[in-house]
């Protein structure tokens, strides 16, 4: 018999108990830990809520060998539902004489219940017979295995595999589960690895298990065997115990976010260790040094009030203090061969200035469509002279040189082995080629900004170096076809085009965006079908509204402005952003607005003849061509100073004029010619405001 439902929950309200999932493993790869914790609470808590069980304050919580739920309320019932299942349509529940047919009867009989238990339910256009029956809920602890089982089952990893005989797929095997909701027990079992109130301590330091008695004692009792289980706390300790550290050595901690994060999912028991290599080793780059520290060995740096840095290090040790003269030379043996072969490669590049790497660059692909890194640095060249010729003709001669050096250490021994620090090393071998002044730091301020928001070229040679660079990255990469689509932007071609808007606000550079990015497409070939340079000028014109929305300019004002972006200055263009955001809160804005859109509304997209002063008949619209010819005069140069504020404020003295025409004025005549007239000097106006903005995009 055909039936559906429908449900509806009655929440509990009796008081729950404490809840403690833990999955104990091997060691989960750091880099996995922190989105395995969230999905863990996140996991959970819609689980729970599909079981209908109630709960109140979830958090979850990971180390290297253990991830760890604790609710601190769980409902011990799941909650009522009053379920709906619906039958045969009333029509055919009964005869002609009321008499309950088979079907009503069958389907009351199915559900234990009789015909006259049954309501009528109206569902869509249509009344149906109707059961409504309540489902009491279970005890919490029944549904448990199924729930635990289940959230174990849905988390997922980037690595996951199974482990010995089991089926189970997981980043690293399970060797042992807590499973406690109050002071029960929860059974369960996922490839023979049973649910009981037995955990572990620290791998090394307390490796026998132990009981818990009280899950509000668990955090307690882990830390007294050396699992600091909160991570938060975890990280926060450690970078109070690494700056506390470096002071007290005289310096302060090179603290590096992701470095920290990273190390705080790699100990259970942070515990600093002051460690020291050979001064003669601060000869090397200091970046060159932090990197090698960073990236090979997990260690933080030590670097003195100036910034300099010293010959000591931090580690974080997995182990109790005492254990501290173990790890220390052991880390010292570690780095110190690191040290060396950076050392290697450092003098190795040096003795080929990188003047002499430039033909080199032909023998590596740039990308299989867009040919070497030698025809990229041509390209490169090509804008930095176009960019420099226009802007700053008296640095023309060290942009393009800077041009032609910009890529040559990413064939270096050091920037192989640590792609990083491309542009820093580059600095590092221009000064000991002893290029011109500027152009060393300008190898390294082309990959400025990296960031929307981050350090920015602080040199013109920097700066025009990185507009180079950027622009010719996405103008390649849209020549053959690859835009960024949606979220994915694997050249990352936005933050590359948020930086060309930046260099070019912060810098008040005359050059539109039109100018630079037909000059980059002579230099590839267009493989893409379609209007390719209107595709990017799109796709640019949409970075200056992101950064300009995010500085807090309204997103009318910014729209109104973008058919003036391309064929205007950035800067000119973000002058009338700001002059017109100021606008907007005069009082005359109002009556001034709705005045120039009647003016807009009314005007044909057509062509219209030349305006005729001789055709104007009446006082209000001689009145509003002698205003506007006034006008006109006193804007023009306000404009050419972009002095847009004022020139806004003194387009709006036409307001009046407008209003007089248009209550006293039939614009449609019955003459032709007098009518044209009459919208020639109302688009004539609205063409004079259009230098301003597009105020049929305000509101």
């Amino acid at each position: 018999m055909n039936s559906d439902s429908a449900e509806t929950r009655v929440k509990t309200t009796s008081e729950g108990h404490p809840l403690l999932f833990e999955i104990g493993t091997e060691e989960i790869p750091a880099r996995f830990l922190p989105a395995a914790i969230a999905d863990l609470k996140n996991i959970a808590t819609t689980i729970l809520d599909e079981y209908r069980i109630g709960y109140r304050d979830a958090r979850s919580y990971g180390t290297p060998r253990r991830l760890v739920l604790i609710i601190n309320e769980v409902a011990p019932m799941q909650s009522d539902v009053m379920k709906q299942v619906f039958g045969p349509s009333k029509k055919v529940a009964f005869d002609d004489e009321g008499n309950a047919t088979k079907a009503v009867t069958g389907f009351a009989a199915s559900l234990g219940l009789r015909v006259s238990d049954l309501v009528v339910k109206t569902k869509g256009k249509g009344e149906y017979m109707a059961a409504v029956i309540s489902e009491k809920g279970m005890e919490t602890k029944a549904v448990l295995p199924e729930v635990l089982r289940k959230i174990v089952l849905s988390l997922r990893f980037p690595k996951s595999m199974r482990w010995g005989k089991g089926n189970l797929l997981f980043v690293r095997p399970i060797h042992w589960l807590v499973t406690l909701y109050g002071s029960d027990t929860i059974a369960l079992d996922i490839d023979g690895i049973r649910g009981g109130n037995m955990t572990r301590g620290h791998r090394f330091l307390s490796p026998a298990s132990f009981q818990i008695k009280d899950i509000s004692s668990f955090v307690n009792l882990l830390e007294n065997n050396f699992v600091l289980l909160d991570q938060q706390e975890r990280q926060e300790k450690i970078r109070t115990d690494i700056s506390a550290l470096a002071v007290q050595s005289g310096g302060q901690p090179v603290l590096d976010e992701e470095l920290l994060g990273l190390v705080n999912y790699l100990v259970e028991y942070p515990v600093p260790v002051l460690c020291s290599f050979e001064p003669d080793y601060l000869k090397l780059p200091k970046e060159l040094l932090v990197t090698v520290m960073k990236d090979h060995q997990k260690y933080f740096g030590i670097q003195d009030d100036k910034g300099n840095l010293l010959n000591q290090f931090i580690v974080i040790g997995n182990t109790l203090a005492e254990n501290g003269d173990t790890v220390r030379t052991g880390a010292e043996r570690v780095i110190k061969a690191r040290f060396d072969d950076a050392r290697f490669y450092y003098y190795e590049d040096m003795k080929k200035p990188l003047i002499e790497r430039v033909d080199d660059l032909r023998k590596v692909t740039f990308h299989d469509e867009l040919g070497s890194l030698q025809e990229k640095t041509e390209r490169i060249v090509s804008m930095a002279s176009f960019l420099a010729e226009k802007l700053l003709p008296d640095l023309k001669d060290k942009v393009v040189r800077a041009a032609r050096l910009s890529k040559t250490d990413l064939i270096t021994g050091v920037v192989r082995e640590f792609p990083e620090l491309q542009g820093v090393m580059g600095k590092y071998y221009a000064a000991y080629d002893k290029e011109k002044e500027g152009i060393a730091e300008s190898l390294e301020e082309q990959y400025l900004p990296k960031s929307f928001g981050g350090r920015m070229p602080e040199s013109d040679i920097g700066a025009l170096l990185s507009l180079s660079d950027k622009i010719d990255n996405i103008a390649s990469f849209f020549s053959i076809g690859l835009m960024p689509t949606g979220s994915e932007d694997p050249f990352a071609l936005r933050r590359q085009a948020i930086g060309i808007v930046t260099i070019l606000t912060d810098r008040d550079y005359s050059v539109t965006l039109k100018e630079i990015f037909e000059k980059a497409l002579q230099n590839v070939p267009v493989k893409a079908v379609g209007d390719i340079s209107t595709e990017l000028l799109d796709f640019m014109i949409q970075r200056v509204e992101f950064i300009m929305s995010s500085k807090g300019y309204v997103q009318d004002v910014v729209k109104s402005v973008v058919p003036l972006i391309s064929p205007c200055p950035l800067k000119t263009a973000v002058a009338r952003i700001v002059a017109l955001q100021s606008f907007k809160h005069v009082e005359i804005f109002p009556s001034f607005l709705l005045a120039i859109k009647r003016v807009n509304n009314i005007i044909p997209k057509t062509g219209l003849p030349a305006l005729r002063e001789d055709l104007l008949m009446q006082e209000e619209e001689k009145n509003l061509c002698s205003t506007f010819v006034m006008l006109r005069e006193k804007i023009a140069p306000l404009l050419g100073q972009e002095n847009f504020l004022d020139g806004l404020m003194m387009l709006s003295e036409i307001t009046p004029a407008i209003n007089n025409f248009f209550d006293r004025i039939l614009v449609m005549d019955k003459r032709d010619d007098i009518k044209s007239n009459r919208l020639t000097l109302l688009k004539e106006i609205w063409t004079m405001a259009s230098l301003f903005a597009d105020f049929s995009k305000l509101s």
